[in-house]
């Protein structure tokens, strides 16, 4: 017998939307919140060292190409890229880049608690986070994990995202991380409704997803993989007040269809297709040995400048993790990287400004970007005017200009204390009135439709994106 038809759950975005504004919880207090997370800090404890890259355990250089590679053959490897664009102050240029092909799980467990869905929510160490442990997804697994290659404990809560029923998934879509260290690099972020036999084991919690998005505004706090899946999340439009002009009736507007938007969501698809077909980006992996203007010691891989990031070795010791001893490689930038958000009201409606950006590592050559995302340091050796456009306006926004300002981690598992300056500001008449080719003004609610696919918006606009719903 043919199954009935189905229709999407009326409920669904009601019960989203009313966990987005509980700003407290009866499960876990938010001012007992810091009290678990200062006692998991204690419980969680990691020490790491710098350890030489030659000596790394488990992980040398080939001899033909001189690729940074696990003895297991998976993980991933530190490669060469060469790189020929038609675009940027720099079109030609050679570095190292992670490869790691696998398609990893970032997924947060979701349940009804006293009539308000709750998200699971890990506290995490990574060898790479600034501060230990951060606030992570419930789970957080590359398939070399999550498949034993590494020999340690199972990950917890993994079955539920695995083996998910499809009427459980609320989101699920392959997102790309950061393209400029990162060759190809895709996980997927889900989000799924799990019942009531789903306990919090020892370090983890529930929280609603307001207390989630409120946490973001804490330096360091909220880890990469976190934020990705929060902006995910299918949220709807809020209670607008359509009479009054405040910031947040113009953000609540923004995310609803009915409010309309400067551009259509065909034009905005046209333009993102446009600018992937326009653009050109020859990105091939190379030997690492050909990689020239980078210096492999014992310590490290270098640029010759001092620029853009180096390939360190650490030795890893960690309580509360699958495996409690190991080594490996990480990208250490150099620089805290700026990532800010132009956001601007027309008509009532907020639109943020994004760039259409080209990176290496993407699969689509383009990704819609924030309005600035550099690392301003390694512009010190380009001429004149090599700057990102609207870098100068995100420098001198008032204080009540800014609607968003916190330093955020990105992710620790691969990079060494990497840091980046996130930001929303507001902005009238005048900026970006005429818009440049390789940016649109888009709503919030055009955002959530592309985040419902894959390879539209990247990493750091993910994160802004969820910091933006926090502001509702």
């Amino acid at each position: 017998m043919m199954p009935g038809l189905r229709l999407p759950d009326p409920l669904l975005a009601k019960r989203i939307e009313e966990s987005a504004c509980a700003r407290d919880s009866v499960v876990l207090p938010t001012d007992r919140f810091g009290d678990w997370l200062t006692e998991r800090r204690r419980a969680q404890w990691q020490e790491v060292r710098r350890v030489p890259l030659t000596a790394l355990r488990g992980w040398d250089f080939e001899s033909d190409t001189g690729n940074l590679v696990h003895a297991s053959g998976r993980f991933f490897a530190v490669e060469g890229l060469a790189v020929r664009t038609d675009t940027g102050p720099v079109r030609r240029w050679r570095q190292p880049i992670v490869n790691q092909p696998e398609i990893g799980v970032l997924g947060i467990a979701v349940r009804e608690i006293d009539g308000v869905l709750h998200c699971l929510m890990q506290a995490k160490v990574e060898p790479g986070n600034v501060n230990g442990v951060q606030l992570s997804p419930t789970v957080q697994a590359t398939k070399s994990n999550y498949t034993g290659v590494h020999g340690g404990a199972p990950v917890p809560y993994l079955e539920h995202f695995r083996d998910a029923e499809p009427s459980a998934v609320i989101a699920d879509v392959l997102q790309s991380e950061q393209g400029s260290w990162f060759y190809r690099k895709r996980n997927r972020n889900m989000v799924v409704e799990v019942g009531p036999e789903v306990e919090a084991v020892d370090g983890f919690c529930w929280l609603t997803l307001g207390q989630v998005l409120d946490l973001l505004r804490v330096d360091n706090l909220v880890s990469m993989d976190a934020r990705t899946v929060l902006s995910c999340v299918p949220l709807g439009s809020g209670e607008p007040d359509r009479v009054g002009d405040d910031f947040a009736s113009a953000l609540a507007l923004s995310g609803d269809p009915a409010a309309g938007g400067l551009h259509t969501t065909t034009e905005v698809l046209s333009w993102i297709t446009d600018m992937q077909a326009r653009r050109e980006m020859d990105a091939r992996r190379v030997p690492l040995d050909e990689v020239d203007g980078w210096t492999r010691g014992d310590w490290s891989i270098s640029h010759d400048k001092g620029r853009f990031f180096s390939v360190i070795g650490v030795d890893v010791e960690a309580a509360g993790r699958e495996v409690a001893a190991w080594q490996q490689p990480l990208i250490r930038p150099h620089g805290t990287g700026v990532a800010t958000l132009l956001v601007r009201r027309f008509g009532g409606v907020l639109h943020a400004l994004l760039n259409a950006r080209v990176e290496a590592g993407y699969l689509d050559v383009v990704e819609l970007a924030p309005t600035v995302q550099c690392t301003p340091g390694n512009y010190v050796d380009l001429p004149p005017g090599s700057l990102p456009p609207f870098l100068d306006i995100a420098r001198a926004a008032r204080a009540d200009q800014v609607r968003f300002d916190a330093e955020l981690s990105e992710e620790g598992g691969r990079f060494h204390h990497a840091r980046t300056r996130y930001g929303i500001v507001e902005v009238g008449t005048g900026v970006a009135d005429t818009e440049p080719p390789d940016y649109r003004w888009l709503t919030l609610h055009q955002l959530a439709g592309l985040l419902q696919h894959s390879h539209y918006v990247n990493v750091q606009a993910r994160t802004l994106v969820a910091c933006l719903l926090g502001l509702r």
